[in-house]
């Protein structure tokens, strides 16, 4: 009986931090599609301590009594959401650096390489003279 009410009390015990991750992951979202760096930071970081909160919580449940279909489902599709945002996050972060190395080039030595920048190395590391 004991172990009977265990299993029912699974799915409840697992909505919750479910529920947390789903909401940041809405914020976040949001924070995104706003540019707000400063949100994007603090949703950030209550994704990353909702998310360790339901892993934990859905490891628990796995050893002890299985995870409900459609809870297992909602959680990949919320780690699919986290992939999602990552992915246009690194994106952003390699447009910007791309930006950041038009506006603000390195030192220049006077040569110029295939693709316009301008410095060229040696094998050894050193600039190429003539």
């Amino acid at each position: 009986m004991a172990f009977e009410q265990q299993a029912a009390d699974i799915p409840q015990k697992l909505e919750q931090p479910l529920l947390a991750v789903e909401g940041c992951l809405n914020l976040l979202g949001e924070a995104l599609m706003s540019r707000d760096s400063a949100a994007i930071e603090a949703h950030a970081v209550q994704l990353q301590k909702a998310l360790a909160a339901a892993i934990g919580s859905f490891g628990e449940a796995a050893r002890t009594g299985g995870v409900p279909p459609g809870l297992r489902q909602r959680l990949a599709q919320a780690g699919g959401r986290v992939a999602a945002q990552r992915e246009s996050l690194a994106r952003a972060t390699a447009s910007l650096d791309r930006a950041i190395d038009v506006l603000m080039p390195g030192v220049p030595t006077g040569l110029y390489s295939a693709m316009g920048k301008a410095e060229r190395r040696s094998a050894f590391g050193g600039g190429i003279q003539a």
